[in-house]
């Protein structure tokens, strides 16, 4: 599928500001779209919306279908009349810039459960209200029974992992689960009807942003959590043993973010047997990933072609192999089930072979360039601006970089290599600046390119600093939490944005032209 010449920005909802500890799908949400519409962007890029896992990560998610419940906004409740104002009018004192996960759940978890008190005593008697439950619930049908049966477990075990339980219910063996559904009636009742706030609240700000001319970029992991429900429901269609432990886990050999690589001990797909059922899990994913967004980036898209495999029992990842993955057939199946072009992005970063390159080509993915990576002197790097072809979408930098003042201040401090002080000679000498301004020259490069999408993320907007980093590949803890504060979306930076978006020509159709 091929873009329109367009522009956007990155943000993931965690980082909108407000009183709650993290972001939501409420007032500050619009006013991020509005703030991006009038700036003259396209497309609003987020990070996965699935339950996040260890320190809040969006990409190692419990399910590959679910919402994060902590997104859904508690002011929306109130509005409902699932809560009182009572109950939100003093929150916690959560810190300001920053996501604290574990007093977010704390918090969110109790709102949560008040308000499906509150549903319970009046669904019955709200035809409206029930109505809308089901309605939105029907989008679901593919995947909640076995994740909301899954989550109740988990409540249940203290949120130990599944292959924990007893056997009964690790292998869901039947007269188990019939068992299982019938002692917790209620909490699955319970799940259902958080997935229905979210994703109530979800599609409501999803249609907000589509009338104002804001198409939403999603974002698919490659793999799921291994304490996952998908894995879970379906063990056979993964590399794991009969006791439900991986035999290899998934990861990628060392590059520029690690000398040891990154092992993410995801398990990897049995893709024989996906093969076998039509790719059918598969199918279901995209499907369901295209009713929550316009159009997806694939992570990892590598691993379509080939899968860094590595033994279970391995602490690095330095020590693997790549293993083919039969990204061709799937694409075929799911392009033929699902109808026409897919509105996909290939994530064709890091170790990129001319299997990589001819898949993603034989479907017409856009590719995509990251402009901090430009540096190493190599005049035909492919990330420097003179080497793009239309079909990319450009970035000053992604969720996994450093922002681009911090990038930059890195290297001009007294810490810096010798190879990085290199970096931002050549990139100062192929900017033509002299990097006090460094994040606006980032943003005017990638948009006077003839890339057919740059994407900037907010912060290099901002010209926020490493504080603003949102992931450190490889750092166990201290990611996934940067917050902005309501006031950094000043008319100033909205203006330049429009302004830069004008002069290369990426307003949407029916805007102003340069003068």
């Amino acid at each position: 599928m091929r873009f329109e010449r367009s522009s956007g920005v990155l943000l993931h909802p965690t980082s909108l500001p407000g009183p709650f500890g993290i972001g939501d799908f409420g007032g500050e949400a619009r006013r991020f779209v509005d703030f991006i519409a009038a700036a003259g962007q396209t497309f609003w890029q987020i990070m996965p919306l699935t339950p996040p896992g260890y320190g809040g990560s969006p990409y190692a998610s419990t399910s590959a279908f679910a919402g994060n419940v902590n997104l859904i906004s508690p002011r929306n409740l109130v509005a409902m009349g699932l809560l009182d104002e009572g109950d939100i009018d003093h929150p916690p004192a959560f810190p300001v810039d920053l996501t604290d996960h574990g007093q977010v759940i704390a918090y969110k978890s109790e709102l949560l459960e008040k308000a499906f008190h509150h549903f319970k005593g009046r669904v019955q008697g709200d035809q409206e209200l029930a109505r809308d439950y089901e309605r939105v619930l029907a989008l679901t049908s593919s995947w909640l029974d076995d994740y909301a049966l899954f989550a109740a477990l988990k409540d249940r075990h203290g949120g130990a992992a599944w292959w924990t339980w007893e056997p009964a219910l690790a292998r869901r063996e039947p007269g188990g689960m019939a068992k299982a559904r019938r002692a917790l009636g209620d909490r699955l009742e319970a799940h259902r009807f958080f997935q229905y706030l979210f994703l109530r609240q979800w599609l409501d700000l999803k249609s907000y942003a589509s009338a104002r001319g804001i198409r939403v970029i999603g974002d698919m992991p490659l793999f799921v959590a291994h304490d996952s429900a998908d894995v879970w429901a379906r063990p056979y269609l993964w590399k794991i043993d009969a006791e439900g432990r991986p035999t290899v886990v998934g990861g990628v050999p060392p590059d520029a973010f690690s000398a040891t690589g990154q092992l993410w001990g995801s398990p990897l797909y049995h893709w024989e047997r996906l093969r076998e059922e039509g790719f059918g899990w598969w199918i279901d994913r995209m499907r369901e990933t295209l009713k929550m967004v316009d159009v997806v980036r694939l992570d990892h898209f590598r691993g379509f072609a080939a899968c860094w495999e590595v033994p279970a029992n391995h602490e690095t990842a330095e020590h693997g192999s790549w293993i083919a993955a039969p990204g061709r057939a799937l694409f075929r199946a799911m392009m033929d089930t699902l109808g026409g072009d897919l509105p996909i992005i290939a994530e064709d970063l890091g170790t990129i072979t001319d299997d990589v390159h001819e898949l993603r080509d034989a479907f017409g993915f856009p590719s995509m360039r990251v402009l901090q990576f430009a540096w190493s002197g190599d005049p035909h790097n492919p990330h420097l601006p003179h080497e793009y072809t239309t079909n990319v979408v450009a970035y000053t930098g992604t969720h996994d970089n450093d922002t681009v003042v911090g990038w930059f201040a890195h290297r001009s401090g007294e810490s810096a290599t010798e190879a990085e002080r290199l970096e931002r000679a050549r990139c100062l000498r192929y900017l033509g600046t002299d990097g006090s301004d460094i994040n606006w020259d980032f943003i005017r490069v990638i948009q006077m390119s003839i890339a057919d999408v740059s994407i900037v993320p907010l912060q290099d907007v901002l010209g926020v600093g490493s504080a603003g980093r949102m992931n450190t590949p490889g750092r166990a803890e201290g990611n996934w939490s940067w917050r902005f504060r309501p006031e950094a979306l000043t008319d100033e930076a909205r203006d330049r944005l429009r302004t830069n978006t004008q002069i290369y020509g990426r307003l949407p159709e029916g805007g102003p032209t340069p003068s």
